[in-house]
């Protein structure tokens, strides 16, 4: 097995994968690996819509709220 080195990661993102990591309970190493697995080997798609809660705004006469949207995005019905 290789390892992987990345260089010049912005501190904002190391911030937000080791809170992703402890709340998948595993190391940053763990996550990155589970991070670069899914969307390379499995071909995901994934986006973190959970960040846009509360920061979306919508028309009055709109029928569906942001966090309906947010939900149908993140199961892939959109």
């Amino acid at each position: 097995m290789g390892s992987l080195i990345v260089r010049g990661v912005d501190d904002e993102l190391i911030t937000r994968l080791k809170g992703r990591a402890v709340a998948h309970g595993r190391s940053a190493e763990a996550e990155h690996r589970e991070i670069l697995r899914r969307v390379l080997m499995e071909g995901s798609t994934e986006m973190p819509f959970g960040d846009l809660r509360g920061k979306i705004r919508m028309a009055p006469d709109f029928d569906q709220t942001p966090d309906d949207i947010i939900d149908a995005m993140e199961g892939g019905s959109v």
